[in-house]
């Protein structure tokens, strides 16, 4: 499609054309002239005066063709360069004009985690560290705008050979600059595996597994956006076009409504340090981190408590990852919560993010 200002521009050319052919035919032809200045021998011979008289007329009307076109062409090359100008002011206007909304959305969701505590932002992604303390519990959050799908992906400890290993081991890796636990997974000897469904690099690593017992897979697309839900089919998974993705359960939030929280998640436990990961309508990640002393339900938050905190935050999908000891935020090369099991827990996937 051709821009407002490649019109100008071929507008332009079209019109100039005309006078660079003129100059260029004036420059080609130069005929040779001998002129005799001896007054005596021009009165001698009147016919060859004559012929050069008019060859002079001939030179200074050339000469005034010539003045004239490249006056003309000073004044297009003028009126061209302003209108150029008018037209990147007009586009750079428009482009202001159209991105107001979205500076308003994100302010607004901004204004609803309060201050924060320390920011990255480079031409790959943004993210924003706040400090959360709703009362019942404390909290971290991470708010992320992805500007290349690139800056997020998830580190597979020991290629799915049941290797793990902590987030911050991962985050320092793969140098990246933040990170959070992802998925669940099985003990098997002294090995873990990843539960259920899991892609890494847009391969399954142990192939597809129907969705069951409440578990739900969450990962990234190829348009960087968050996906994620129950699965019952390979095809239906495939459709999104996962990058990468691990499982969990369950599912908080779907098109900005609360989804029922089975009752065995409900009690069991009540109350542990949880990561739960979701997105606003504009594709940022939030990601949130809540911190507790123990495993046993008696501190860190509820997966209700969370649900309702993502929801007033405006946040439109919402998945519950690995939470108790596993429950790890890593930023800029420092541990920002308190695992509960006094130190970070080894585990086989975390979602990492890079500057």
């Amino acid at each position: 499609m051709m821009t407002p200002v490649k019109r100008v521009n071929r507008f332009f050319m079209l019109l100039t054309a005309p006078f660079f052919g003129l100059l260029l035919c004036l420059w080609w032809y130069q005929p040779p002239l001998e002129l005799n200045m001896n007054i005596g021998q021009f009165a001698a011979v009147p016919g060859p005066v004559k012929e050069t008289a008019a060859l002079k007329q001939d030179l200074t009307a050339a000469q005034a063709a010539a003045s004239t076109t490249i006056h003309s062409i000073s004044a297009s090359a003028k009126l061209y360069k302003q209108t150029t100008n008018t037209m990147n002011a007009l586009v750079n206007a428009a482009k202001t004009e159209a991105s107001r909304p979205e500076r308003i959305y994100n302010r607004r969701i901004s204004g609803r985690l309060g201050i924060p505590a320390d920011i990255v932002n480079s031409d790959r992604i943004t993210i924003e560290l706040y400090r959360l303390n709703p009362g019942s519990y404390t909290a971290y959050a991470l708010k992320i705008k992805l500007k290349d799908p690139a800056a997020m992906k998830m580190s597979l400890a020991g290629d799915g050979t049941g290797g793990a290993e902590t987030t911050l081991q991962a985050v320092s890796r793969y140098g990246a600059t933040a990170g959070i636990n992802a998925g669940g997974f099985a003990d098997k000897g002294s090995k873990r595996y990843p539960l259920s469904t899991t892609i890494v690099g847009g391969a399954y690593v142990y192939g597809f597994e129907s969705s069951y017992k409440d578990l739900s897979f969450v990962g990234l697309n190829q348009s960087g956006q968050l996906i994620g839900g129950k699965f019952y089919s390979q095809s239906q998974l495939d459709q999104l076009q996962p990058v990468f993705g691990a499982t969990f359960v369950p599912v908080l939030l779907k098109n900005s409504n609360k989804v029922a929280i089975p009752v065995k998640w409900q009690l069991s436990p009540k109350r542990a340090p949880r990561t739960v990961i979701g997105k606003y309508k504009d594709d940022q990640l939030l990601i949130m981190v809540a911190d507790g002393y123990n495993e046993s339900g008696n501190s860190g938050a509820t997966l209700e408590e969370l649900q309702n905190k993502l929801y007033n935050m405006g946040v439109i999908d919402a998945y519950n990852l690995d939470g108790g000891g596993s429950s790890s935020l890593i930023f800029k090369g420092r541990v920002i919560n308190d695992p509960s099991d006094g130190n970070l827990r080894r585990v086989p996937t975390s979602f990492l993010f890079f500057k």
